[in-house]
């Protein structure tokens, strides 16, 4: 499906409206305390100068405000000097459902603070209830109306999925299944216009309802790096519910999804939901570059970061939802790894959920197989005797057993890329032959 966007023109020297009566965003830099009035807005977010924070409330169409509450700062950012503009605080996109007004307060030494309007209309997705099988039910970018012309690079990919960080968005738990799609709609136009992203910054979301949402684009099953852990979103999948679970408990949908997308996005990736990571931050307020941090395979966000997302209720829940996912799809094979190098021994890895007979293939490029083990019990650990392997070809490898999702990968180079630093001159013969 095709969605239809105004122009949404962000102009940040001289803030302006977009114009348009669909999905549009405007920006405002405000100068006073009291209540400011604006066209109607579904979503609101606030950046700032200085050193401090910003207080907001918002008065609905109906006439009424809403308590007081943070405006963040934004804890979901991408990783220092890969995308996003410098200089500003950057506040949470908040999902207010139809509001007119606006009022600040400013908290310490704050010297500018810029508004961000999203309009978003009731442009639903298909609304899907998720089951429980291997593949959960994904409303895609395509279903959910992501608008693909204002995505400013190309994804970015890690070597895998080693951990899921969860979130929250925070703003208002009141919105209705059809409305989720306007949310994320209006999440990514804040996160690409108003913070200069490349795309939404989480790789999923899951509505209360139990629906799923593609998030950044590059394909769910990759390893897609986002813009929602600062300093640890490379190697990472972020999974972001909708609401605020400070002041909610997830609902039961939202948990079972949330469980399902869990279960099935690591076994993608082969990770033991109840297993333990190390990994590098690459800097942020709390871990400086550099600091090895041991995580939980399936994290909140405040691990990683000076935060409180996800929310101290969903926060709280998230032990219990480790042990779900881990339940979740059984049997699995966990954590495949092959050590050693072509012209010697290669040693090949990994555990089972359960005991089980398994088998380990290598093929060179032809296809041909060129060594294979079995055995069984609850870890595979078999060597191939390399020795007599030529070094100038890639070799596949695959680690499977019954009723689980088998592992695979290269080994080695294909003699192309052996060759690379002479293709200069010897890559014009080769086309010339084509």
């Amino acid at each position: 499906m095709k969605v239809v966007i105004a122009a949404a023109v962000l102009a940040l020297a001289a803030p302006g409206a977009a114009a348009g009566a669909g999905l549009s965003l405007a920006a405002r830099d405000l100068h006073g305390a009291g209540p400011e009035r604006f066209a109607r807005f579904d979503l609101v977010g606030l950046h700032w100068r200085g050193w401090g924070l910003l207080l907001f409330r918002t008065r609905s169409l109906s006439g009424r405000w809403s308590r007081w509450q943070s405006a963040g700062p934004e804890g979901d950012l991408p990783d220092r000097g890969t995308e996003g503009r410098a200089g500003w605080h950057l506040g949470r996109p908040f999902w207010v459902g139809g509001a007119d007004r606006l009022q600040v307060r400013k908290v310490g030494r704050v010297s500018r603070v810029r508004a961000f309007f999203v309009r978003s209309p009731g442009r639903s997705a298909p609304v899907l209830q998720p089951l429980m099988t291997e593949t959960p039910t994904i409303v895609t970018r395509a279903e959910w109306g992501a608008n693909e012309a204002i995505r400013r690079a190309p994804p970015r990919y890690a070597d895998g999925v080693h951990f899921a960080i969860v979130h929250h968005t925070a703003g208002s738990n009141s919105y209705s299944a059809s409305q989720s799609a306007s949310i994320v709609r209006a999440i990514e136009l804040y996160h690409v216009e108003a913070n200069g992203w490349n795309d939404i910054g989480y790789n999923f979301l899951v509505d209360k309802y139990g629906q799923i949402f593609e998030g950044r684009y590059g394909g769910m099953t990759r390893a897609v790096i986002g813009a929602h852990a600062q300093g640890f979103n490379v190697g990472s999948v972020g999974i972001a519910l909708l609401g605020n679970y400070d002041d909610a408990r997830p609902t039961a949908a939202a948990r079972a999804a949330l469980v399902s997308l869990l279960a099935w996005r690591l076994d993608l990736a082969h990770v033991d939901p109840l297993s333990k990571v190390v990994r590098v931050s690459d800097g942020n307020p709390r871990y400086p570059a550099g600091r090895k941090l041991t995580l939980n395979a399936i994290s909140g966000h405040r691990d990683t970061g000076p935060t409180s997302c996800p929310g101290t209720n969903l926060y709280a829940e998230l032990p219990a939802i480790r042990r779900e996912v881990a339940q979740t799809g059984l049997p699995k094979l966990y954590a495949p790894r092959v050590s050693g190098e072509l012209g010697g021994q290669m040693r090949f890895r990994a555990t089972l959920s359960a005991e089980a007979a398994w088998t380990v293939t290598v093929k060179d490029q032809t296809g041909a197989v060129v060594a294979a083990g079995s055995g069984t019990g609850t870890g595979v650990d078999w060597t191939w005797n390399a020795t007599s392997a030529p070094a100038d070809q890639q070799y596949s490898w695959v680690i499977a057993a019954p009723d689980m999702r088998s592992a695979a990968g290269t080994i080695g180079q294909p003699l192309l890329r052996l060759v690379s630093p002479l293709r200069p001159w010897f890559w014009p013969l080769i086309q010339a032959k084509r």
